[in-house]
């Protein structure tokens, strides 16, 4: 069985016709993403976590009790943490959404890539888990929610093996910083994933020490359903222009949002993530979408906050999505989790403090505006800002003045074009800001983002069984998530083509996949890819830097693919019949 792309040969430059003879094997499937900047000579304690074999598995997730090891040295002073997972697949089946979570916090979100029928598929992804050691220094409940459904037509079982590697510090390799707590903004539930759905709002009530001096924010965000391809959806007023079942409703503009006590600490607007099931499906084989296997995440500081959250008694934390319709609601539904990394002050002394600048407004100004033409083109544009300015005088137990300031400034602008009776849909989407924040002055929080995307969309045929479009789309993101992370710095562009075909015989399609992909940190760390795929085929790959692979493990080729079996999902409700 092969291994993925971690292990591909740094230059690989292949044409069609050597495929063409490559014999048949497992497709090896992959995000691409730079190896975890972990230390290279550190001594290693790999253990398994969970084996699950996921059939008919909607409602039943895979628990286990976890108990960190001892053998790399005293709990929670390692250097680093990886989770490694490892999946494979054969049959029909739709892409899933998969929930890791531990001690009721959710440490990762993924997806499946669609499986193929025959030698089947197989993938592999390394994550960084390194700022939740202080979850793994204690025995708890670790839970993958994989909700699959085993039914005619859909035989896809999607066979699981995740274990986590703790590397041990060193002199060479000191203990990773950590904060001194994490607490879950959950369901909090021991039995499934501990996401939430939204609509409608999710509050919980969270208590911090009173000697709380620092606090970070992590939210989870993805759409669901009529909210998974939330970037096509459209304006309300613009509806009845357009034919039936061609859009939905309450426009593209979504906005994460967090508060405490009913005041807005924070937004983010989402990174559109496509998953491998998601218009084209064989565009995204055997490179999945950016961001399919490995969910982006967004990240605040609360800190402004922590004269009123640390005052002894409970606070409600809020998390919805919103929109710029009038009423400000959106469709059904958003999955949604958080967590909060807690710093506390060496003194058990009560912190105290004042925020003592608020602007903040309860939205994201926005506009739409448009047109319907005499020919029944459609053209609409929503655009939003969003801008935040919070100061606060933080003052510790042990007498130390910290002065705070955090902003958000944050733009959007989503161009649909509805064109020849609706049969061509494009659209042209940029979500772009900064999120900083300072303690006296020192950098704790620098997030800034450029998620450009494209899609051209084109049924060739009244049916809608029969369509092809293009994708270009960038992660463009300079990152400080919180002062125990490396800022690093990901400039990532994809584009892809396709056509697909669904029949009663057996769906069938094609696709290309090119990526561009560069890495660096304040660490020293590199990496740098480009790698380019055509019918199932790799057909260039070039990796370099510091974190590149050095040794080829397995063929530059991919299995070339006679037909597919897999299922395909249209934006705007747009009713496909099954080929299965």
């Amino acid at each position: 069985m092969l291994t993925r792309a971690q292990d591909l040969i740094s230059i690989v430059l292949v044409t069609f016709a050597y495929a063409w003879f490559s014999r048949a094997t497992v497709l090896v499937d992959f995000q691409v993403a730079q190896p975890p900047p972990v230390p290279k000579n550190a001594k290693q304690c790999t253990v398994q976590i969970l084996q699950r074999d996921f059939a008919f598995s909607f409602g039943s997730a895979e628990i286990v009790e976890f108990t960190p090891p001892t053998d790399c040295g005293p709990v929670g002073s390692w250097a680093a943490i990886t989770l490694n997972f490892t999946v494979t697949s054969n049959g029909t089946q739709f892409d899933r959404l998969g929930i890791f979570t531990f001690q009721n916090v959710e440490i990762w979100r993924t997806s499946t890539p669609e499986p193929t029928r025959g030698d089947g598929i197989i993938w592999t992804y390394i994550k960084d888990a390194t700022r939740y050691t202080p979850l793994f220094e204690k025995p708890g409940t670790f839970i993958l929610q994989l909700d699959n459904l085993i039914q005619t037509g859909l035989d896809g079982i999607y066979s699981t093996v995740l274990h986590a590697t703790f590397f041990a510090s060193s002199p060479a390799h000191p203990p990773a910083p950590k904060s001194d707590l994490i607490i879950p903004l959950s369901n909090l539930r021991n039995d499934t994933g501990n996401d939430v759905s939204v609509p409608p709002t999710f509050s919980l009530n969270v208590t911090v020490p009173r000697n709380t001096v620092q606090v970070f924010a992590e939210l989870y965000a993805s759409g669901n359903g009529n909210e998974e391809f939330w970037y096509f959806n459209t304006a309300n007023q613009f509806l009845p222009g357009l034919p039936p079942g061609v859009a939905l409703g309450q426009g593209p503009f979504r906005e994460v949002r967090l508060l405490v006590d009913g005041r807005v600490a924070g937004t983010a607007y989402p990174y559109a993530t496509i998953f491998t099931g998601g218009i084209i499906p064989t565009a995204w084989r055997p490179i999945t979408s950016y961001g399919a296997i490995d969910l982006p995440t967004y990240f605040l500081d609360l800190t402004p906050f922590v004269p009123i959250l640390a005052d002894g008694n409970p606070h409600n934390i809020s998390l919805d999505v919103t929109s710029a319709e009038s009423d400000h609601t959106i469709l059904q539904n958003w999955f949604l989790s958080g967590l909060l990394q807690v710093f506390t002050d060496k003194s058990n002394k009560p912190t105290t403090g004042k925020i003592t600048q608020y602007t903040a407004d309860p939205f994201s100004r926005t506009t739409t505006t448009g047109s319907v033409g005499t020919n029944g083109d459609v053209i609409v544009t929503v655009s939003a800002t969003r801008n935040i300015h919070i100061e606060s005088t933080i003052i510790s137990g042990s007498g130390k003045t910290n002065r705070v300031v955090f902003d958000q400034n944050l733009v959007y602008k989503n161009i649909q074009n509805f064109l020849n009776d609706s049969t061509i849909q494009n659209v042209h989407q940029t979500a772009s800001g900064t999120v900083s924040s300072t303690h006296n002055n020192v950098p704790m929080v620098f997030d800034d983002f450029s998620y450009p995307l494209d899609i051209q969309l084109t049924l060739l045929d009244p049916s809608g069984n029969s369509f092809k479009s293009t994708f270009d789309h960038s992660y463009n993101r300079d990152l400080l998530p919180l002062p125990t992370v490396v800022r690093s710095k990901i400039q990532e562009r994809q584009t892809a083509t396709g056509f697909f075909l669904l029949s009663a015989n057996g769906n069938s399609g094609n696709g290309t996949n090119n990526n561009t992909f560069n890495y660096v940190d304040q660490a020293g760390n590199t990496y740098q890819r480009v790698v380019n795929a055509a019918l199932n085929n790799i057909t260039l790959d070039v990796q370099t830097g510091s974190l590149a692979p050095a040794v080829a493990s397995h063929s530059p080729f991919s299995p070339s693919s006679n037909g597919f079996s897999g299922a395909a999902r249209l934006p705007g409700g747009r009713q496909i019949s099954s080929g299965h």
